[in-house]
């Protein structure tokens, strides 16, 4: 079987090829691709425009796009972080809230500057279509704290500020298999391949 996952992040094909390897039921029958995949007339068609106010809004968004164009099996996803202090901020829009990781973090520790409630979470929400379209989705979360400064090498986006407390470490401090064991897309890719299971290869 294969998915196309509508991202071209390596890093998010990578956790979930990583997910699938730890299943055995799954283990050798999924094949994940990516917009890299697709010939390049295809790939560059791909602009969804994610104006949703939810994370499962704007991952249906990405999902219809991508089916819309190679009518096969699809998975989407939006994820984000929710700040407590900002009143959910930036939530749908962490992709967008700076033009990249290293300056998202520097806005978001700019604007915590002082505060005292460092309370967050990570949320994914995921969007699968099958090979008819049909949508199911998928959410995980975590909750943890924004620490006063960057911390790890691995991970992206917000990882190396965001410290998981049962942990004791912050995201980007994580090896892959450990992160993937409490972080907000494992648990969300977790339920994904469990539906996968019980409905493709029982």
């Amino acid at each position: 079987m294969e998915i196309y996952l509508a991202t071209e992040n390596r890093k998010k094909r990578d956790e979930l090829e990583a997910q699938i390897a730890s299943h055995q039921k799954l283990n050798g029958k999924i094949i994940v691709k990516t917009l890299d995949d697709l010939p390049a007339a295809v790939s560059s068609r791909f602009i969804p425009v994610e104006d949703a106010d939810t994370f499962q809004g704007n991952a249906l968004i990405k999902a219809q796009a991508l089916y819309g164009l190679i009518n096969a099996p699809v998975l989407a996803d939006d994820s984000g972080l929710e700040v407590e202090a900002l009143g959910g901020r930036p939530g749908v829009h962490s992709a967008r809230y700076a033009p990249a990781d290293a300056e998202r973090i520097e806005k978001l520790l700019g604007e915590l500057a002082g505060e005292t409630n460092r309370a967050a979470r990570f949320v994914t929400s995921l969007c699968f279509l099958d090979e008819d379209g049909r949508e199911v989705y998928f959410r995980g979360h975590v909750d943890g704290q924004i620490t006063h400064e960057p911390a790890g090498a691995n991970g992206f986006g917000y990882d190396p500020i965001f410290y998981h407390p049962p942990s004791n470490m912050s995201f980007a401090e994580m090896s892959q298999n450990d992160k993937k064991e409490v972080s907000h897309r494992g648990r969300a890719i977790s339920l994904f391949l469990e539906y996968l299971e019980n409905w493709y290869f029982k």
